[in-house]
């Protein structure tokens, strides 16, 4: 487990809503009008064809990709979690045992608080 406080994401006109729908515990992620393709990070602009994208809900769901435990000073695990839906994002894994985390361990989101308020996407394993 971490005491590691996470640094919030700053509220532009880009990520407004997606930290309203974090502060509601709904992961959003944003898909192509064009190509209909999924992406992380959420910007307007699609990073494959540039087409528009729109907002959607994500299931929350996803699995380890890959994963590192930094023990000191404080104990945390950043890992890359790709998403039931496709795209891959870097994250924050909480609320478990450190040593029991394995590539391809199914996870899902569980909001945690950031620095000077608001809610940032971790995740936490599946039993």
């Amino acid at each position: 487990m971490t005491d590691r406080k996470l640094a919030a994401i700053p509220e532009t006109t880009d990520s407004a809503e997606f930290l309203a729908g974090a502060r509601e515990g709904r992961l959003l992620i944003r898909r192509c009008t064009a190509c209909h393709k999924p992406h992380w990070y959420p910007r307007p602009v699609c990073p494959f064809c540039f087409g528009n994208t729109e907002w959607e809900a994500a299931s929350g769901e996803g699995v380890i990709y890959s994963f590192s435990i930094q023990r000191k000073p404080a104990a945390y695990a950043m890992a890359y979690v790709t998403l039931a839906e496709g795209p891959t994002m870097m994250t924050n894994i909480v609320g478990c045992d450190f040593d029991a985390l394995r590539i391809g361990q199914k996870v899902k989101v569980a909001f945690s608080e950031a620095e000077g308020g608001g809610m940032v996407p971790t995740f936490t394993p599946l039993p």
